[in-house]
């Protein structure tokens, strides 16, 4: 890649990330009531007189906070901006973004709601008293980016003063993960800790946590030598120095790198790029374990270790290398533990606990949501895949609960957990309550390289999706399109890519292939009522058949289109032109997902208006199908106005025929119906009205018994609940085609190019 390539690329992330912040609402969080305030009564409780109650509870016993308010699931994120990552000092104000950015993932991976707090203050003893009186609001404190030796004191004072957690990220998360990779790879290579000699450069926060850690695991403090850019930590150095480096002093002559780097074990890095170079590599011990970990550069690059050392393993802090030390990892899940049993601190204990729980999960066999998630790269535990991957969804149930029971079992837990299996085993249910739920499409599609042709091109959203789509996937988008007005509108929204360079432009009034397209068609639809002058017409003014005739004719793999006008109306052209070979629309699906809830799947919302019997048992296996592709066990309700034969309606009759169909098919996923809604999703419900019920839980696929019903429960979901909408996805086509709704975003359009760009064989 040129440098001036480099640079657009530079300038099209920044473009897209000022965008992603701006809009629809700046910023990256919002607060939401979690009590209903619909009439006098609910504003009774929830505020005078009512909220007296509890405010009187709470002081009588301060332990009831926990019951009575959010604080047993709050955390704040606290910063002073003096240490942003790859940053600097760039102030509190400046660091905002950065602390939005560390509770969305709070919220994200394990559902603890955040504040992130700047606070404009840099001495660390005032900062470490603001810090303090804000215990009665937080059931814990994550401090970040804070610039050491200061981040020392904060984080001393504030664990001694507070009877909450108060964690420094920066220090003990990246510890945490460091101390786990290490663990592993020491058993790969059949070293001991007490054995091992270690190397460490960068005397910051998190070099010094990593020490530390690594001597809680049972490294020998004389075995230890850190270095900084002044060069080795020496014992009468008096240069940048503290009490944390000077534990580590050595009573020593040398004073490089170079010189204290031979016979080494283990290198730890946490500097800058080049500290490293092939012929220390070489002086160390043989196949030494190297953590690389400065960002974006780390200190050696994995081919430098390699090609002098083959037998080596390597970790660096990038997604782009095998082992990337990443503290998501960690943080939100030793937060989930330590708050669900009221611990008082996060002790070594707790810590330690954390590591051997990675370090066991990447030891274990991969679940098959990483293995899609993650197509294509190593998952079986060796030399590169020595930590887990942070879209593992074991991770919240296999760290949150070691935590937990490190709690319990040295004492700082006041709310102790009784059955620890069925704390995991919620845990892990709990993980697909998010928009995590794509992570493993659109690994699979930056697997693949289809081509997508886009049938409204010159639309602002396909526009935005299809830069997103160059910078996400591996996908090659297709935009059926005016070149000039496609150009002025990139001009317009100020979005680098370019036609031709970036991506292929057809114009429907001056393409070169026109005759062959019309010729196409109307050789498909000459018995059909449509004559050669039709045929030209339509391939002159109609995107979506020009898109349907290319993937016929091996030109694009899938077509998406439907960015404006009726979804029949696009679905008339991928019926004529592409459902052929055994490829027949059977439904659209919808996947919903939902602040508070598992992901719903809803069929069929667009294709049958009413569905026939057969029809009915089609979209309920297609939708299953595609729910596993999700990583979702499926369990299907069918869905009407009858209940359990409760009315003889049309829909009634169908769904109960629909059944009947699908018994004799011997599937192996659970379904039920005819039923209500509140049945499907509320198994205390149907257990009142159908003790016998064949399903167990609530049902996340709905299947209904005609579009109004279906369409209407997806549009309520999605503009009353929240509910982020992945989809249509037009089922039975083989991927061939997918229609989506004029009220769907860019982003939107992001998630259903990412289905489309993953080969039909993908879906099982």
């Amino acid at each position: 890649m040129s440098e001036s390539q480099k640079e657009q690329a530079r300038q099209a992330l920044r473009a897209a990330a000022l965008f992603y912040h701006e809009f629809p609402k700046p910023g990256k969080l919002e607060i939401r009531a979690t009590k209903p305030l619909a009439n006098g009564r609910d504003l009774s409780l929830a505020y005078s007189p009512g909220v007296a109650e509890a405010c009187l509870e709470i002081k009588a016993d301060p332990s009831t906070a926990a019951r009575y308010t959010s604080r047993g699931n709050l955390v704040a994120v606290v910063s002073n901006g003096t240490a942003v990552l790859g940053l600097g000092n760039i102030g509190a104000l400046a660091s905002k973004p950065v602390m939005e950015g560390k509770a969305v993932l709070f919220k994200k991976f394990a559902n603890i709601d955040c504040f992130d707090i700047e606070l404009n203050e840099p001495d660390p003893y005032k900062l470490a008293d603001i810090v303090c009186a804000l215990e009665p609001t937080f059931g814990a404190i994550n401090l970040e980016d804070i610039k050491a030796p200061d981040c020392f004191i904060v984080e001393r004072i504030c664990r001694e003063r507070m009877g909450i957690p108060v964690f420094h990220d920066d220090q003990h998360g990246t510890a945490i993960v460091v101390g786990a990779a290490a663990v592993n790879a020491l058993k790969l290579s059949n070293r001991e800790f007490a054995d091992i000699k270690v190397v460490s450069t960068g005397g910051g926060a998190a070099g010094i946590a990593c020490l530390n850690m690594l001597l809680k695991l049972g490294v020998k403090r004389e075995n230890v030598w850190l270095c900084d850019i002044h060069g080795l930590v020496y014992e009468g150095r008096t240069e940048d120095m503290n009490p944390e480096k000077a534990a580590f002093a050595q009573s020593s002559d040398k004073r490089t790198l170079a010189e204290v780097i031979e016979g080494a074990d283990l290198f730890l890095g946490l500097s800058g790029p080049g500290v490293l170079n092939p012929e220390m590599v070489a002086q160390m011990a043989a196949d030494p374990i190297i953590f690389a970990l400065a960002n974006p550069t780390p200190e050696i690059m994995p081919d430098e270790v390699h090609a002098v050392a083959p037998g080596a393993i390597m970790a660096t802090g990038r997604s782009d290398f095998p082992n990337q030390v990443n503290n998501v990892l960690c943080f939100p899940f030793i937060f989930r533990g330590a708050l669900d049993v009221g611990a008082t601190t996060i002790n070594d204990e707790m810590e330690v606990a954390c590591v051997e729980g990675i370090a066991k999960l990447a030891r274990a066999t991969t679940s098959a949501e990483t293995a899609a998630a993650y197509q294509g790269e190593t998952l079986t535990f060796g030399r590169d895949y020595l930590i887990p991957k942070p879209f593992d969804p074991r991770l919240i149930g296999v760290v949150a609960s070691s935590v937990a029971k490190a709690a319990m079992e040295t004492g700082v837990a006041t709310r102790p957990i009784e059955d620890l299996a069925a704390y995991k085993n919620s845990l892990d249910h709990s993980v697909f309550r998010s928009a995590l739920l794509m992570r493993p499409v659109f690994q699979a599609a930056r697997a693949a390289s289809r081509r997508l042709v886009f049938a409204e091109g010159e639309d602002e959203r396909v526009l935005r999706a299809a830069q997103a789509v160059l910078q996400e996937t591996t996908e090659v988008p297709i935009l059926i399109g005016r070149p000039e007005v496609i150009e002025r509108r990139l001009e317009r929204y100020g979005l680098p890519i370019k036609p031709g360079r970036d991506f292929e432009v057809v114009n429907p009034e001056n393409d070169p292939r026109y005759r062959d397209y019309w010729e196409t068609y109307h050789g498909l639809m000459a018995r059909r009522g449509v004559t050669p002058d039709t045929a030209r017409a339509i391939l002159r003014t109609n995107t979506t058949a020009i898109g349907a005739i290319m993937v016929h004719r091996g030109e694009a793999d899938s077509l998406i289109c439907g960015a404006f006008g009726q979804f029949s109306w696009h679905l008339n052209y991928v019926r004529q032109v592409l459902a052929r070979d055994g490829l027949r629309p059977v439904g659209a699906l919808s996947l919903m997902i939902l602040p508070e809830a598992g992901p719903l799947f809803i069929a069929d919302t667009q294709v049958n208006p009413e569905p026939t019997p057969q029809q009915v048992a089609d979209n309920v296996i297609g939708a299953a199908r595609h729910a596993r592709r999700f990583g979702v066990v499926p369990k299907v309700a069918l869905c009407s106005h009858s209940q359990f034969g409760t009315m003889d309606t049309t829909s009634g009759r169908r769904m109960r025929d629909a059944l009947e169909i699908l018994d004799q098919m011997g599937l192996d996923f659970e379904y039920e119906g005819e039923m209500h809604v509140d049945s499907a999703l509320d198994p205390a419900v149907r257990e009142r009205i159908m003790p016998q019920s064949r399903m167990e839980g609530a049902a996340n696929v709905l299947v209904f018994a005609n579009t109004d019903a279906a369409s209407a429960v997806r549009n309520i979901l999605k503009t009353r609940a929240q509910g982020l909408e992945v989809g249509p996805i037009l089922m039975g086509m083989g991927n061939r085609a997918h229609i989506v709704t004029p009220s769907i975003t860019a982003r939107g359009l992001l998630n259903v190019a990412a289905i489309a760009g993953t080969p039909v064989s993908h879906y099982g």
